[in-house]
């Protein structure tokens, strides 16, 4: 058996490295780029084929305005025949017109062509990263930072938008356009003019590019401080009534505002050295400008130009100045759109924990369907959460077709370590654990985990209403289903009696609900999932007695016919269990009946007598 791969946390990579951050980033554009071209969707590689055809179109007729232009103001200076003067001139400027709408339609054209495929791409990449974060360990999500998570997968999505908005159909057109004026420039001219050009943009390339990178380190700074302020109120926002508990609003601030401030700070030298670098590219650009138009000014006073030449340079000087000036803005936002998405990269890049072996069988369909009862059967099981802290020590059991057996010890002997090995969050190190003989690891994630219904000691509820958390067990329900499961977990009339019934909010992860009512909705979505394999994880501990015991008969009624492993702490819920598993210190030390346990007078009598004082206790205090 293959060890457990250990995912962690995510946390932005060190930025700190140049070279890795270029390849980081060479590796995310290359992967975008093969979203562009899918394999099995002819329709996007027939837009993403129109768009660069009309890209071409647009730019050939963008280079032709100039020279129409120039053309036509030649014909309206030139002395001679005035029919010429004047028809000539109109031939050229309706040419002109032509190439502007040629020039412009191209453009709207491809962005309407292509914003299917930008949009595809948007959203498939999102919902891949999205099914991945479900796809982690259990042990990721234990140690994971929502805020900061869902930021990188909110800031990625916007950069791939950018990027194929920006790069493709604004830097690679520049550059074209780039190319072909200076081409142009020389063949009308001469290598003088086209010297300038050249450098001129060179310059202005290198400085952007050598500018924007030192911007872009700026930029992770300003994102890991955007994703901590994020993080800590989101954490904050969460835990309410623990901040409330402890009046600790001034504490929860003065934390939020530190993160702010740290932002305030990076976001302030960002918007300083943008500026610092549009001044620089205006500088630039302004010396090329002057330069080439001196030049032309003394060859038309020498009588080698004509005024149309010295307006087509301008003109195309004009044409390289407006999309090179909003290159550093264009490249500043690249740079931040790529760093953003290597943080989508990031996450799609965490390997997963638990994966399906590639030969991995289907659980029987009788099982999946809730037809019969299956055996469990956990076999010399080691495991640990980390190497050097193992959890369970050993741990032999079975649990007969249909049978209760409960798992009971105190806190921290590894009772709910069970059930996680079960549903499979985490793979033994050594050992097995098994459901009908199969090995867990032998079957597929999905099948085993529709065969199990699980009833949490902390239920956390969609905050949507109490019709759809009830139907999250079987999703498709109908509204008889899920009110049969309501009256079989004894709820029906609660829900029934408020305003809107089923149709009730139930608050964010449930919070308008009592313990005992959102315990309810956990054992009546679980009764319409119809599981044969049933876990009950600390279901009641929570809970005062009267809710406890209330919950407790619904619960013996979902678990008739099922297979049920119950971890539990309060030993009153489990004396009718068909065994009683007593667990300490990661291992085994008692089995049996209630009866039997108690007649040895070992850990579980012990337990049972000091619970029984706790109860006499709480019931003095009751009455």
């Amino acid at each position: 058996m293959s060890s457990p791969r250990r995912d962690t946390a995510y946390t932005p990579r060190n930025p700190g490295d140049p070279a890795r951050a270029r390849r980081e980033a060479r590796r995310a554009l290359l992967s975008l780029l093969g979203y562009l071209w899918p394999r099995d969707d002819v329709g996007t590689r027939l837009r993403v084929v129109a768009a660069i055809v009309l890209l071409l179109v647009d730019k050939v007729a963008t280079i032709w305005v100039p020279l129409v232009f120039a053309e036509a103001v030649d014909a309206l200076t030139r002395h001679g025949d005035p029919l010429k003067v004047l028809t000539v001139p109109t031939g050229l400027i309706l040419g002109y017109g032509v190439l502007r709408i040629v020039s412009g339609g191209a453009g709207e054209l491809r962005d309407a062509v292509f914003a299917r495929v930008k949009q595809r791409v948007v959203r498939v990449v999102s919902m891949q990263t999205f099914a991945h974060m479900h796809a982690l360990s259990l042990r990721f999500h234990l140690d994971r930072q929502t805020g900061g998570l869902q930021r990188a997968i909110n800031r990625g999505a916007v950069a791939i938008e950018a990027i194929l908005r920006l790069g493709i159909f604004n830097i690679i057109p520049t550059l074209l356009q780039t190319v072909m004026v200076t081409a142009v420039i020389w063949h009308v001219f001469d290598w003088r003019y086209a010297a300038i050009t050249l450098v001129a943009v060179t310059l202005y390339a290198t400085f952007t590019i050598a500018f924007a990178s030192w911007r872009s380190r700026i930029r992770r700074a300003m994102n890991d401080s955007d994703s901590e302020a994020s993080t800590k109120a989101i954490d904050s926002l969460l835990n309410y009534e623990t901040v409330k508990y402890f009046s600790n609003e001034a504490h929860e601030m003065r934390r939020y505002d530190a993160a702010q401030a740290r932002y305030e700070a990076a976001a302030v030298k960002t918007q300083v050295t943008l500026n610092l670098l549009n001044l620089g590219q205006v500088t630039i650009i302004a010396i090329a400008l002057a330069l080439i138009m001196l030049l032309a000014a003394r060859d038309v006073a020498a009588g080698h130009l004509t005024v149309g030449k010295f307006v087509l340079v301008n003109t195309y000087l004009m044409q390289l100045y407006v999309p090179l000036n909003f290159l550093g803005f264009i490249y500043a936002t690249l740079r931040q759109s790529v760093v953003d998405l290597e943080g989508m990269f990031e996450l799609l890049d965490e390997s997963q924990e638990v994966t399906d072996r590639p030969d991995a069988a289907v659980l029987p369909a009788h099982l999946a369907a809730g037809v019969d009862a299956p055996e469990l059967r956990f076999d010399d099981v080691v495991f640990g959460y980390q190497p050097e802290r193992t959890i369970l020590k050993g741990i032999s059991f079975s649990v007969a077709p249909g049978h209760r057996t409960a798992v009971v010890g105190p806190t921290g002997a590894g009772k709910s370590t069970l059930s996680r090995l079960l549903f499979r969050f985490y793979d033994v190190e050594s050992g097995s654990v098994s459901i009908d003989g199969l090995d867990v690891r032998c079957v597929t994630q999905a099948s085993l985990r529709a065969a199990i219904g699980v009833v949490p000691q902390d239920t956390v509820l969609f905050n949507d209403t109490i019709r759809y958390n009830i139907a999250y067990g079987r999703i498709g329900a109908s509204a008889e289903e899920v009110e049969r499961a309501a009256r079989l977990a004894q709820i029906h009339d609660f829900i029934t009696a408020l305003p809107d019934g089923y149709d009730t909010m139930v608050g964010e992860r449930g919070l308008k609900l009592s313990g005992g009512e959102k315990q309810r909705v956990a054992i009546a979505r679980t009764i319409l999932k119809n599981p044969r394999v049933l876990i009950l994880d600390e279901a009641t501990s929570a809970l005062d007695i009267h809710t406890e015991q209330e919950i407790s008969t619904a619960l013996r009624t979902v678990s008739a016919g099922r297979t049920t492993l119950v971890i539990a702490h309060r030993l009153a819920t489990v004396v009718d269990a068909d065994e009683i598993i007593v667990m300490q210190d990661g291992r085994i030390v008692e089995r049996g009946n209630h009866r039997a346990l108690l007649e040895a007078g070992g850990v579980y009598a012990a337990m049972w007598a000091a619970q029984a004082d706790e109860r006499a206790h709480r019931e003095d205090l009751l009455f």
